[in-house]
Protein backbone atom coordinates (compact mmCIF):
# COMPACT_ATOMS: atom_id res chain seq x y z
CA UNK A 1 0.00 0.00 0.00
CA UNK A 2 1.47 3.68 -1.10
CA UNK A 3 2.51 5.97 1.81
CA UNK A 4 -0.11 8.16 1.13
CA UNK A 5 -3.01 5.39 0.96
CA UNK A 6 -1.91 4.27 4.50
CA UNK A 7 -1.48 7.53 5.83
CA UNK A 8 -5.42 7.94 4.96
CA UNK A 9 -6.67 4.50 6.32
CA UNK A 10 -5.47 5.60 9.34
CA UNK A 11 -7.66 9.21 9.72
CA UNK A 12 -9.95 9.89 11.87
CA UNK A 13 -12.76 10.51 10.25
CA UNK A 14 -13.83 12.68 12.54
CA UNK A 15 -10.81 15.13 13.47
CA UNK A 16 -8.96 14.31 10.02
CA UNK A 17 -5.93 13.52 12.02
CA UNK A 18 -4.07 10.19 12.61
CA UNK A 19 -5.84 7.92 15.78
CA UNK A 20 -5.17 8.94 18.76
CA UNK A 21 -6.29 6.19 21.60
CA UNK A 22 -8.45 4.47 18.68
CA UNK A 23 -11.52 2.85 19.90
CA UNK A 24 -14.07 0.67 17.71
CA UNK A 25 -17.79 -0.04 17.94
CA UNK A 26 -19.74 -2.89 17.39
CA UNK A 27 -20.13 -1.72 13.50
CA UNK A 28 -17.35 -1.64 12.96
CA UNK A 29 -15.73 1.48 12.55
CA UNK A 30 -12.83 3.23 14.91
CA UNK A 31 -12.01 6.87 15.87
CA UNK A 32 -10.25 8.32 18.60
CA UNK A 33 -11.80 7.98 22.02
CA UNK A 34 -11.98 11.93 22.60
CA UNK A 35 -13.70 12.36 19.34
CA UNK A 36 -16.31 9.92 19.52
CA UNK A 37 -17.46 10.37 23.24
CA UNK A 38 -18.04 13.82 22.18
CA UNK A 39 -20.03 12.65 20.12
CA UNK A 40 -22.00 10.19 21.88
CA UNK A 41 -22.30 13.57 24.53
CA UNK A 42 -24.36 15.12 21.86
CA UNK A 43 -26.48 12.41 21.31
CA UNK A 44 -27.28 11.80 24.97
CA UNK A 45 -30.16 14.68 24.79
CA UNK A 46 -32.13 12.87 21.46
CA UNK A 47 -31.65 9.55 23.21
CA UNK A 48 -30.80 7.81 19.99
CA UNK A 49 -26.89 7.05 19.46
CA UNK A 50 -25.42 6.38 16.14
CA UNK A 51 -22.00 5.84 14.03
CA UNK A 52 -21.09 9.03 12.48
CA UNK A 53 -19.46 6.97 9.32
CA UNK A 54 -22.70 4.19 8.65
CA UNK A 55 -25.40 5.75 11.06
CA UNK A 56 -25.99 2.73 12.46
CA UNK A 57 -28.27 3.50 15.36
CA UNK A 58 -27.50 1.56 19.21
CA UNK A 59 -30.56 1.41 21.43
CA UNK A 60 -28.25 2.73 24.19
CA UNK A 61 -24.85 4.16 24.48
CA UNK A 62 -22.40 1.99 22.85
CA UNK A 63 -19.37 0.44 24.72
CA UNK A 64 -15.61 2.05 23.58
CA UNK A 65 -13.45 -0.67 22.87
CA UNK A 66 -9.81 -0.19 22.58
CA UNK A 67 -7.71 -1.37 19.70
CA UNK A 68 -4.70 -2.21 20.52
CA UNK A 69 -2.88 -3.10 17.26
CA UNK A 70 -4.37 -0.04 15.32
CA UNK A 71 -2.76 2.17 17.77
CA UNK A 72 0.75 0.46 17.35
CA UNK A 73 -0.01 0.99 13.63
CA UNK A 74 -0.98 4.59 14.09
CA UNK A 75 1.75 5.35 16.32
CA UNK A 76 4.14 3.52 14.39
CA UNK A 77 3.34 5.25 11.47
CA UNK A 78 3.29 8.58 13.13
CA UNK A 79 6.78 8.29 14.57
CA UNK A 80 7.95 7.14 10.81
CA UNK A 81 6.46 9.80 9.47
CA UNK A 82 7.56 12.70 11.95
CA UNK A 83 11.33 10.96 11.05
CA UNK A 84 10.76 11.52 7.01
CA UNK A 85 9.81 14.67 7.57
CA UNK A 86 12.99 15.60 9.46
CA UNK A 87 15.48 13.02 7.05
CA UNK A 88 13.57 13.25 4.00
CA UNK A 89 12.42 9.83 1.88
CA UNK A 90 13.46 6.54 3.90
CA UNK A 91 14.96 3.74 2.56
CA UNK A 92 12.16 1.13 1.92
CA UNK A 93 14.51 -1.91 2.53
CA UNK A 94 16.51 -0.97 5.67
CA UNK A 95 14.86 -2.09 9.27
CA UNK A 96 16.08 1.37 11.09
CA UNK A 97 15.55 4.97 10.05
CA UNK A 98 17.65 5.69 7.12
CA UNK A 99 17.32 8.76 4.51
CA UNK A 100 17.09 7.67 0.79
CA UNK A 101 19.56 8.83 -2.15
CA UNK A 102 17.37 7.79 -5.23
CA UNK A 103 13.77 6.20 -6.07
CA UNK A 104 13.29 3.45 -8.59
CA UNK A 105 10.16 3.92 -10.55
CA UNK A 106 10.42 -0.28 -11.95
CA UNK A 107 10.85 -0.90 -8.48
CA UNK A 108 8.70 1.72 -6.52
CA UNK A 109 11.34 1.47 -3.66
CA UNK A 110 14.04 3.98 -2.52
CA UNK A 111 17.11 3.07 -1.77
CA UNK A 112 20.25 4.38 0.43
CA UNK A 113 23.76 4.52 -0.65
CA UNK A 114 24.12 0.68 0.63
CA UNK A 115 21.13 -1.07 -1.44
CA UNK A 116 21.90 1.22 -4.64
CA UNK A 117 25.02 -0.02 -4.57
CA UNK A 118 23.22 -3.88 -4.82
CA UNK A 119 20.43 -2.49 -7.01
CA UNK A 120 19.81 -3.11 -10.97
CA UNK A 121 21.60 -1.61 -13.24
CA UNK A 122 19.17 -2.34 -16.13
CA UNK A 123 17.77 0.52 -18.01
CA UNK A 124 14.54 -0.37 -17.28
CA UNK A 125 15.01 0.75 -13.71
CA UNK A 126 14.85 4.57 -13.30
CA UNK A 127 16.18 5.94 -10.89
CA UNK A 128 15.20 9.76 -9.52
CA UNK A 129 15.28 11.90 -6.68
CA UNK A 130 14.07 9.93 -3.52
CA UNK A 131 9.90 10.47 -3.17
CA UNK A 132 6.99 8.97 -1.77
CA UNK A 133 4.97 9.99 -4.79
CA UNK A 134 5.00 7.03 -7.01
CA UNK A 135 1.03 6.87 -7.83
CA UNK A 136 1.22 10.33 -10.26
CA UNK A 137 4.07 8.29 -12.57
CA UNK A 138 1.88 5.80 -13.57
CA UNK A 139 -0.42 5.42 -16.17
CA UNK A 140 -4.20 5.30 -14.61
CA UNK A 141 -5.82 3.00 -17.16
CA UNK A 142 -2.83 0.40 -17.40
CA UNK A 143 -1.20 0.96 -13.85
CA UNK A 144 1.99 1.31 -16.04
CA UNK A 145 4.90 3.54 -15.45
CA UNK A 146 4.57 7.01 -17.80
CA UNK A 147 7.40 6.51 -20.39
CA UNK A 148 6.04 8.57 -23.34
CA UNK A 149 4.81 12.31 -24.36
CA UNK A 150 1.84 12.84 -26.87
CA UNK A 151 2.42 15.91 -28.49
CA UNK A 152 -1.09 15.64 -30.13
CA UNK A 153 -2.79 15.20 -26.93
CA UNK A 154 -0.32 16.69 -24.38
CA UNK A 155 -0.23 14.11 -22.22
CA UNK A 156 2.14 11.45 -20.40
CA UNK A 157 1.35 8.45 -21.40
CA UNK A 158 2.91 4.98 -20.54
CA UNK A 159 3.68 2.21 -23.35
CA UNK A 160 0.81 0.20 -23.40
CA UNK A 161 -1.14 3.64 -24.16
CA UNK A 162 1.26 3.74 -27.16
CA UNK A 163 0.65 0.43 -28.71
CA UNK A 164 -3.28 -0.22 -28.09
CA UNK A 165 -4.18 2.49 -25.97
CA UNK A 166 -6.02 5.68 -27.53
CA UNK A 167 -2.91 6.90 -28.28
CA UNK A 168 -2.32 4.28 -31.01
CA UNK A 169 -0.59 5.95 -34.02
CA UNK A 170 -0.53 9.73 -32.20
CA UNK A 171 2.87 11.68 -32.51
CA UNK A 172 4.99 10.35 -29.50
CA UNK A 173 8.40 11.18 -27.74
CA UNK A 174 10.28 9.28 -24.66
CA UNK A 175 9.36 11.87 -21.53
CA UNK A 176 13.39 12.38 -21.46
CA UNK A 177 13.13 14.28 -25.04
CA UNK A 178 9.43 16.15 -24.58
CA UNK A 179 11.32 17.01 -21.26
CA UNK A 180 14.00 18.67 -22.76
CA UNK A 181 12.12 20.31 -25.94
CA UNK A 182 10.09 21.75 -23.19
CA UNK A 183 13.03 23.02 -21.36
CA UNK A 184 13.97 24.70 -24.60
CA UNK A 185 10.70 26.10 -24.65
CA UNK A 186 10.69 27.10 -20.94
CA UNK A 187 14.18 28.46 -21.33
CA UNK A 188 13.29 30.90 -24.27
CA UNK A 189 10.25 32.00 -22.67
CA UNK A 190 12.10 32.74 -19.07
CA UNK A 191 14.62 34.53 -21.46
CA UNK A 192 11.89 36.44 -22.91
CA UNK A 193 10.21 37.24 -19.24
CA UNK A 194 13.08 37.94 -17.99
CA UNK A 195 14.13 40.75 -20.59
CA UNK A 196 10.72 41.89 -20.67
CA UNK A 197 10.84 42.00 -16.67
CA UNK A 198 14.32 44.37 -17.32
CA UNK A 199 12.47 46.93 -19.24
CA UNK A 200 9.24 46.81 -17.12
CA UNK A 201 11.41 47.92 -14.16
CA UNK A 202 13.49 50.54 -15.93
CA UNK A 203 9.85 51.96 -17.12
CA UNK A 204 8.86 51.71 -13.34
CA UNK A 205 12.41 53.28 -12.12
CA UNK A 206 11.69 56.24 -15.13
CA UNK A 207 8.24 56.72 -14.08
CA UNK A 208 9.56 56.99 -10.51
CA UNK A 209 12.19 59.52 -11.57
CA UNK A 210 8.76 60.97 -13.69
CA UNK A 211 7.01 60.95 -10.08
CA UNK A 212 9.32 63.03 -8.45
CA UNK A 213 9.85 65.66 -11.18
CA UNK A 214 6.35 65.82 -10.60
CA UNK A 215 5.92 66.38 -7.04
CA UNK A 216 8.80 68.87 -7.48
CA UNK A 217 6.70 70.87 -9.97
CA UNK A 218 3.52 70.49 -7.55
CA UNK A 219 5.31 71.66 -4.74
CA UNK A 220 6.72 74.98 -6.88
CA UNK A 221 3.87 75.46 -8.44
CA UNK A 222 2.14 75.30 -5.04
CA UNK A 223 4.84 77.52 -3.25
CA UNK A 224 3.99 80.42 -6.11
CA UNK A 225 0.24 80.12 -6.09
CA UNK A 226 1.00 80.58 -2.14
CA UNK A 227 3.29 83.48 -2.76
CA UNK A 228 0.97 84.86 -5.27
CA UNK A 229 -2.10 85.15 -2.99
CA UNK A 230 0.00 86.09 -0.07
CA UNK A 231 1.34 89.17 -2.20
CA UNK A 232 -2.66 89.58 -3.52
CA UNK A 233 -3.93 89.23 0.18
CA UNK A 234 -1.48 91.84 1.52
CA UNK A 235 -2.13 94.14 -1.57
CA UNK A 236 -6.05 94.10 -0.58
CA UNK A 237 -5.23 94.77 3.01
CA UNK A 238 -3.06 98.03 1.75
CA UNK A 239 -5.95 98.41 -0.52
CA UNK A 240 -8.85 98.49 1.47
CA UNK A 241 -6.66 100.56 4.42
CA UNK A 242 -6.37 103.26 1.38
CA UNK A 243 -10.52 103.07 0.75
CA UNK A 244 -11.37 103.60 3.82
CA UNK A 245 -8.96 105.77 5.00
CA UNK A 246 -9.91 107.88 1.93
CA UNK A 247 -13.92 107.77 3.31
CA UNK A 248 -12.21 108.68 6.77
CA UNK A 249 -10.48 111.65 5.44
CA UNK A 250 -14.20 112.54 3.27
CA UNK A 251 -16.03 112.00 6.41
CA UNK A 252 -13.90 114.51 8.50
CA UNK A 253 -14.45 117.17 5.94
CA UNK A 254 -18.20 117.09 5.76
CA UNK A 255 -17.87 116.61 9.47
CA UNK A 256 -15.81 120.01 9.62
CA UNK A 257 -18.38 121.33 7.01
CA UNK A 258 -20.83 121.01 8.67
CA UNK A 259 -19.42 122.12 12.12
CA UNK A 260 -18.21 125.51 10.33
CA UNK A 261 -22.19 125.92 8.99
CA UNK A 262 -23.91 124.89 12.01
CA UNK A 263 -21.61 127.36 14.16
CA UNK A 264 -22.37 130.34 11.32
CA UNK A 265 -26.64 129.61 12.04
CA UNK A 266 -25.95 129.44 15.63
CA UNK A 267 -24.06 133.22 15.62
CA UNK A 268 -27.20 134.09 13.28
CA UNK A 269 -29.95 132.59 15.86
CA UNK A 270 -28.47 134.29 18.70
CA UNK A 271 -28.32 137.56 16.75
CA UNK A 272 -31.93 137.23 16.05
CA UNK A 273 -32.94 136.23 19.22
CA UNK A 274 -31.46 139.77 20.33
CA UNK A 275 -33.47 141.52 17.59
CA UNK A 276 -36.83 139.32 18.74
CA UNK A 277 -36.00 140.74 22.16
CA UNK A 278 -36.09 144.44 21.10
CA UNK A 279 -38.95 144.18 18.70
CA UNK A 280 -40.94 142.51 21.86
CA UNK A 281 -40.46 145.14 23.84
CA UNK A 282 -41.27 148.08 21.18
CA UNK A 283 -44.07 146.07 20.43
CA UNK A 284 -45.04 146.90 24.38
CA UNK A 285 -44.38 150.49 24.09
CA UNK A 286 -47.76 152.41 24.63
CA UNK A 287 -46.57 155.52 23.45
CA UNK A 288 -47.06 156.03 20.01
CA UNK A 289 -44.24 158.54 19.97
CA UNK A 290 -41.72 156.88 21.67
CA UNK A 291 -42.05 153.45 19.37
CA UNK A 292 -41.24 155.45 16.31
CA UNK A 293 -38.51 157.55 17.60
CA UNK A 294 -37.07 154.25 18.87
CA UNK A 295 -37.50 152.43 15.79
CA UNK A 296 -35.92 155.68 13.76
CA UNK A 297 -32.53 155.22 16.46
CA UNK A 298 -32.72 151.44 15.93
CA UNK A 299 -33.13 151.35 12.30
CA UNK A 300 -34.18 147.94 11.93
CA UNK A 301 -33.70 146.48 8.48
CA UNK A 302 -36.52 143.61 8.25
CA UNK A 303 -35.38 141.34 5.72
CA UNK A 304 -38.01 139.84 3.53
CA UNK A 305 -39.10 135.99 3.48
CA UNK A 306 -38.00 135.67 0.15
CA UNK A 307 -34.56 136.78 0.63
CA UNK A 308 -34.36 134.09 3.71
CA UNK A 309 -35.00 131.74 1.80
CA UNK A 310 -32.49 132.22 -0.53
CA UNK A 311 -30.05 132.65 1.67
CA UNK A 312 -30.82 129.23 3.49
CA UNK A 313 -30.68 127.43 0.00
CA UNK A 314 -26.63 128.71 -0.61
CA UNK A 315 -25.76 127.80 2.86
CA UNK A 316 -26.77 124.42 1.72
CA UNK A 317 -24.30 124.57 -1.06
CA UNK A 318 -21.30 125.00 1.02
CA UNK A 319 -22.27 121.26 3.19
CA UNK A 320 -19.68 118.88 1.90
CA UNK A 321 -21.32 115.39 1.00
CA UNK A 322 -19.48 111.89 0.83
CA UNK A 323 -17.38 112.11 -2.99
CA UNK A 324 -18.67 108.10 -3.75
CA UNK A 325 -17.19 108.17 -7.06
CA UNK A 326 -14.26 109.37 -5.64
CA UNK A 327 -14.09 106.15 -3.12
CA UNK A 328 -15.40 104.00 -6.39
CA UNK A 329 -12.35 105.22 -8.77
CA UNK A 330 -9.82 104.78 -5.67
CA UNK A 331 -11.13 100.95 -5.53
CA UNK A 332 -11.38 100.27 -9.21
CA UNK A 333 -7.68 101.58 -9.94
CA UNK A 334 -6.29 99.61 -7.02
CA UNK A 335 -8.27 96.30 -8.15
CA UNK A 336 -6.91 97.28 -11.44
CA UNK A 337 -3.22 97.40 -10.15
CA UNK A 338 -4.18 93.69 -8.07
CA UNK A 339 -5.41 92.22 -11.52
CA UNK A 340 -2.48 93.09 -13.46
CA UNK A 341 -0.08 92.11 -10.73
CA UNK A 342 -1.93 88.41 -10.37
CA UNK A 343 -1.50 88.54 -14.21
CA UNK A 344 1.87 88.96 -13.89
CA UNK A 345 2.20 86.07 -12.07
CA UNK A 346 0.43 83.98 -14.21
CA UNK A 347 2.64 84.52 -17.14
CA UNK A 348 0.26 83.66 -19.58
CA UNK A 349 -1.95 86.61 -21.76
CA UNK A 350 -5.66 86.60 -21.96
CA UNK A 351 -5.89 88.12 -25.20
CA UNK A 352 -8.46 91.06 -25.29
CA UNK A 353 -8.32 92.37 -28.73
CA UNK A 354 -9.37 89.20 -30.44
CA UNK A 355 -11.85 90.24 -33.21
CA UNK A 356 -13.90 88.25 -36.36
CA UNK A 357 -12.40 89.02 -39.88
CA UNK A 358 -15.24 90.02 -41.78
CA UNK A 359 -13.03 89.68 -45.42
CA UNK A 360 -12.73 85.83 -44.19
CA UNK A 361 -16.70 85.20 -43.11
CA UNK A 362 -18.54 82.96 -45.15
CA UNK A 363 -22.13 84.06 -46.92
CA UNK A 364 -23.87 82.09 -44.18
CA UNK A 365 -22.62 83.88 -41.42
CA UNK A 366 -23.61 86.98 -40.06
CA UNK A 367 -21.30 89.20 -37.95
CA UNK A 368 -22.08 91.37 -34.78
CA UNK A 369 -21.19 95.36 -34.99
CA UNK A 370 -18.61 94.79 -32.50
CA UNK A 371 -16.66 92.03 -34.68
CA UNK A 372 -17.53 89.16 -31.66
CA UNK A 373 -20.20 87.27 -32.45
CA UNK A 374 -20.63 84.79 -35.42
CA UNK A 375 -24.43 83.77 -36.04
CA UNK A 376 -26.06 81.45 -38.99
CA UNK A 377 -27.60 83.63 -41.21
CA UNK A 378 -28.34 82.36 -44.41
CA UNK A 379 -27.13 84.00 -47.96
CA UNK A 380 -25.40 86.97 -46.06
CA UNK A 381 -24.08 89.92 -49.27
CA UNK A 382 -20.48 90.16 -48.01
CA UNK A 383 -17.99 91.84 -50.56
CA UNK A 384 -15.74 89.42 -52.92
CA UNK A 385 -12.61 88.49 -51.23
CA UNK A 386 -9.90 86.14 -51.78
CA UNK A 387 -9.72 84.98 -47.62
CA UNK A 388 -13.61 84.13 -47.94
CA UNK A 389 -14.88 81.04 -46.97
CA UNK A 390 -17.10 78.85 -48.84
CA UNK A 391 -18.99 77.19 -45.45
CA UNK A 392 -19.93 78.40 -42.39
CA UNK A 393 -16.37 79.44 -41.07
CA UNK A 394 -14.73 82.77 -39.65
CA UNK A 395 -11.50 83.73 -38.31
CA UNK A 396 -9.79 86.18 -36.64
CA UNK A 397 -7.98 89.48 -37.79
CA UNK A 398 -4.95 88.34 -35.33
CA UNK A 399 -2.41 85.79 -35.58
CA UNK A 400 0.04 84.55 -32.94
CA UNK A 401 3.24 83.04 -33.51
CA UNK A 402 5.09 83.67 -29.99
CA UNK A 403 4.51 82.96 -26.22
CA UNK A 404 1.41 81.60 -24.42
CA UNK A 405 -2.52 83.02 -24.77
CA UNK A 406 -5.74 82.22 -23.67
CA UNK A 407 -9.21 83.41 -24.91
CA UNK A 408 -12.96 82.78 -23.98
CA UNK A 409 -15.62 81.33 -26.04
CA UNK A 410 -19.36 81.22 -25.49
CA UNK A 411 -21.28 78.41 -27.40
CA UNK A 412 -25.10 78.21 -28.22
CA UNK A 413 -26.64 75.49 -26.39
CA UNK A 414 -28.12 73.71 -29.62
CA UNK A 415 -26.74 73.28 -32.94
CA UNK A 416 -23.27 72.09 -34.52
CA UNK A 417 -20.00 74.26 -33.63
CA UNK A 418 -16.07 74.11 -33.94
CA UNK A 419 -13.83 76.43 -32.06
CA UNK A 420 -9.79 75.65 -32.37
CA UNK A 421 -7.01 76.98 -34.64
CA UNK A 422 -5.60 77.39 -38.07
CA UNK A 423 -2.90 78.49 -40.25
CA UNK A 424 -3.74 81.74 -42.68
CA UNK A 425 -2.68 78.88 -45.79
CA UNK A 426 -6.21 76.76 -44.78
CA UNK A 427 -8.43 76.52 -47.86
CA UNK A 428 -11.67 78.37 -47.82
CA UNK A 429 -13.57 75.62 -50.19
CA UNK A 430 -15.09 72.58 -49.92
CA UNK A 431 -14.93 70.39 -46.68
CA UNK A 432 -11.53 69.83 -46.52
CA UNK A 433 -11.34 73.70 -45.55
CA UNK A 434 -13.42 72.88 -42.75
CA UNK A 435 -11.40 73.74 -39.30
CA UNK A 436 -10.22 69.93 -38.19
CA UNK A 437 -10.51 67.96 -41.27
CA UNK A 438 -7.01 68.87 -42.55
CA UNK A 439 -3.36 68.92 -41.40
CA UNK A 440 -3.15 72.98 -41.24
CA UNK A 441 -6.10 73.02 -38.63
CA UNK A 442 -6.91 71.63 -34.73
CA UNK A 443 -10.57 71.85 -33.04
CA UNK A 444 -12.69 70.95 -30.44
CA UNK A 445 -16.83 70.51 -31.52
CA UNK A 446 -20.09 69.56 -30.25
CA UNK A 447 -20.04 65.86 -31.02
CA UNK A 448 -21.78 64.61 -33.79
CA UNK A 449 -21.84 60.82 -33.02
CA UNK A 450 -22.62 61.05 -29.35
CA UNK A 451 -25.08 63.56 -28.48
CA UNK A 452 -24.33 66.06 -25.75
CA UNK A 453 -20.60 65.39 -25.85
CA UNK A 454 -17.67 67.06 -27.06
CA UNK A 455 -15.03 65.74 -29.96
CA UNK A 456 -11.83 66.68 -31.35
CA UNK A 457 -10.38 66.60 -34.68
CA UNK A 458 -7.57 67.37 -36.38
CA UNK A 459 -5.91 66.23 -39.95
CA UNK A 460 -9.59 64.67 -40.62
CA UNK A 461 -9.16 62.69 -37.45
CA UNK A 462 -12.11 62.55 -35.06
CA UNK A 463 -11.22 61.61 -31.21
CA UNK A 464 -14.29 61.37 -29.20
CA UNK A 465 -14.83 62.61 -25.33
CA UNK A 466 -15.90 60.77 -21.99
CA UNK A 467 -17.05 64.33 -21.04
CA UNK A 468 -20.88 65.90 -21.35
CA UNK A 469 -21.48 69.22 -22.51
CA UNK A 470 -22.31 71.04 -19.71
CA UNK A 471 -21.01 74.50 -19.90
CA UNK A 472 -21.37 77.33 -22.48
CA UNK A 473 -18.12 79.05 -21.50
CA UNK A 474 -15.09 77.19 -23.20
CA UNK A 475 -11.57 78.46 -22.93
CA UNK A 476 -8.82 78.19 -26.00
CA UNK A 477 -4.91 77.79 -23.98
CA UNK A 478 -2.21 78.05 -26.62
CA UNK A 479 1.52 77.69 -26.26
CA UNK A 480 2.92 78.44 -29.26
CA UNK A 481 6.56 77.60 -28.64
CA UNK A 482 5.80 74.92 -26.78
CA UNK A 483 3.13 73.63 -29.53
CA UNK A 484 0.52 73.03 -26.74
CA UNK A 485 -3.37 73.67 -27.13
CA UNK A 486 -5.71 72.78 -24.73
CA UNK A 487 -9.57 73.08 -24.29
CA UNK A 488 -11.22 73.69 -21.21
CA UNK A 489 -14.70 73.98 -19.83
CA UNK A 490 -15.33 76.51 -17.93
CA UNK A 491 -17.56 74.77 -15.00
CA UNK A 492 -16.88 74.23 -11.63
CA UNK A 493 -14.49 72.97 -10.88
CA UNK A 494 -12.99 74.43 -14.25
CA UNK A 495 -12.66 70.79 -16.45
CA UNK A 496 -9.67 69.61 -19.23
CA UNK A 497 -11.03 68.16 -22.43
CA UNK A 498 -8.28 67.78 -24.38
CA UNK A 499 -4.49 68.73 -25.15
CA UNK A 500 -3.22 68.88 -28.41
CA UNK A 501 0.78 68.49 -28.88
CA UNK A 502 2.40 69.90 -32.48
CA UNK A 503 5.23 71.95 -33.83
CA UNK A 504 3.40 74.71 -35.37
CA UNK A 505 4.99 75.95 -38.45
CA UNK A 506 3.16 78.88 -39.41
CA UNK A 507 1.39 82.26 -37.38
CA UNK A 508 -2.13 80.61 -36.10
CA UNK A 509 -5.22 82.23 -36.50
CA UNK A 510 -8.72 81.68 -33.43
CA UNK A 511 -11.20 80.10 -36.37
CA UNK A 512 -15.11 79.27 -35.80
CA UNK A 513 -17.22 77.53 -37.75
CA UNK A 514 -21.32 77.64 -36.76
CA UNK A 515 -23.95 76.14 -37.73
CA UNK A 516 -28.04 76.86 -37.38
CA UNK A 517 -26.82 79.02 -33.84
CA UNK A 518 -24.30 80.95 -32.71
CA UNK A 519 -20.49 81.21 -31.40
CA UNK A 520 -19.03 84.82 -29.50
CA UNK A 521 -15.76 85.67 -28.35
CA UNK A 522 -15.83 86.76 -24.64
CA UNK A 523 -12.28 87.62 -24.34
Amino acid sequence: MAFADLREELNCSICLNIYTDPVTLRCGHNFCWVCIDRVLLTQEASGVYSCPDCRTEFPKRPALHKTIALRNIAQSFQSKQEVEETCGTLCTYCESSVSAVKTCLQCEASLCDKHLKRHSKSDDHVLVEPTTSLENRKCSTHKKMLEYYCTEDSTCICVTCCLIGKHKGHQVEPIDEASEKKKMKLRNILENLTSKRVETEKQVQNLEVERQKVKKKVSRESEKVNSLFRDIGKLLIDLEHKVLGEISRQMDHVETSFSELIQQLESQKEELSRDISQIEELCLLADPLALLQECELQRFDLPAVADDQRKDSKSSEYVADLDKNLISMTLHTGMADIMAHFKKGLHIVEVSDLLLDIDTVARDVCISSDLKTARYLSNQKHPESPKRFEDCQVLSTRTFSLGRHYWEVEVSKSGYWMIGVCYPSIGRKGEQSYIGNNEKSWCLSRSKLKKHHYSVMHDGKIIQLPFKFSSQRLVIYLDYQAGKLAFYELCDPVKHLHTFTATFTEPLHAALYIWTEWVAIRS
